[in-house]
């Protein structure tokens, strides 16, 4: 056979054997993908409208759209995925979730839909996946409902924080007996009910920083034996319970910073792990008898304590901003024995 004629026969095939490789590992327009054993795609030009329907393979496992102008997301798009297991569409421009969005997408354990412009969520909206973390920070969200969620559904982890959140329904924590990580910071909450933590006994972290709750129930943590970090700063708490971490052996961060707090009530910090941390700055303390439990537990345990010199009195006014740990008994008015 002519010499040419091989050689044009060589490259036919080389190039053939080239589109099909690229058509095996297409990738949309305005995307950017990579190709191991799973496919991992990233949309993230801001021209981006619609969602990147052309182009994507069945082998997708991870999809993130963000900082794009996509406005809408239906089921039928996330079919063409069966295999997803991570997607992130955030800072785009969702108003709304169909109910049946993650029907077809059996796989998915992480959802991330920060920085949307959701108001509403319908019913039954996550309850098509076996979903463990759920990302809804910074959004617009009024209320969380209950039935967003399925009976016993497998999510370790809920992000709800930076939205409009005035209260959190008992009912909805029921539905999530797994969660281990809770972040609710920068809502308008201003009260908890004694229940709403009933249910979770697998809790760990709890973040309520940046609301507006005035007070806690004594038996709010009851039911919480694993919480191991508290997030309770830049609220309005004007007092402790004496009981509020009774029971919770495993804690190991406290942040209470930025309140009201006074005094502390004796007994609150004992019994603490050797690893326990605490931030206490920025409370307007009252350096008076009262003053002798959390005194003398702070010159006990200065290592526990994360900016120690900023915990200072905001009164008698002849304490003013003398630091805690610098008063003696006397300057307290407690009577020597």
């Amino acid at each position: 056979m002519n010499l040419w004629i091989l050689l044009g026969l060589a490259f036919t095939a080389l190039a053939e054997g080239s589109s099909q490789k690229r058509g095996a590992h297409s990738c949309p327009d305005l995307c950017s993908c990579s190709f191991p054993s799973s496919l991992e795609v990233v949309c993230s030009e801001i021209s981006l409208t619609h969602f990147p329907s052309n182009g994507l393979s069945s082998n997708t496992t991870q999809l993130s759209i963000q900082s794009t102008n996509l406005s809408s997301i239906t089921a039928s798009h996330l079919s063409a995925m069966p295999l997803l297991s991570n997607l992130q569409l955030f800072h785009t421009n969702l108003k709304n979730l169909p109910s049946d969005l993650l029907k077809d997408v059996p796989h998915l354990d992480l959802l991330d839909l920060t920085g949307n412009r959701l108001v509403y969520l319908p019913p039954k909206v996550f309850s098509h996946a076996s979903l463990s973390s759920l990302v809804l920070k910074n959004n617009l969200l009024e209320r969380a409902d209950a039935e967003w969620f399925p009976d016993n559904s497998n999510i370790t982890m809920l992000d709800l924080s930076g939205n409009r959140l005035k209260g959190v329904p008992a009912a909805l924590l029921q539905k999530l007996p797994k969660l281990e990580d809770l972040d609710l910071s920068d809502n308008d909450l201003q009260d908890l009910q004694p229940d709403t933590l009933k249910n979770l006994p697998c809790l760990e972290s709890l973040n309520l920083a940046g609301n507006k709750l005035r007070s806690l129930s004594p038996t709010i943590f009851t039911h919480n034996p694993k919480l191991s970090h508290l997030f309770l700063q830049e609220n309005q708490l004007q007092e402790i319970p004496a009981t509020l971490l009774r029971g919770l052996r495993e804690l190991d961060l406290l942040l209470l910073n930025q309140n009201q707090l006074q005094h502390f009530p004796l007994g609150l910090l004992d019994e603490r792990k050797s690893s326990f941390r605490i931030i206490l700055t920025g409370n307007p303390w009252v350096c008076d008898e009262k003053m002798e439990y959390l005194w003398k537990w702070l010159a006990d345990h200065p290592e526990d304590v994360t900016f120690l010199e900023d915990v200072t009195c905001a009164g008698p006014v002849a304490l003013k901003n003398r630091q805690v740990v610098s008063l003696t008994g006397s300057d307290l008015g407690l009577i020597p024995n």
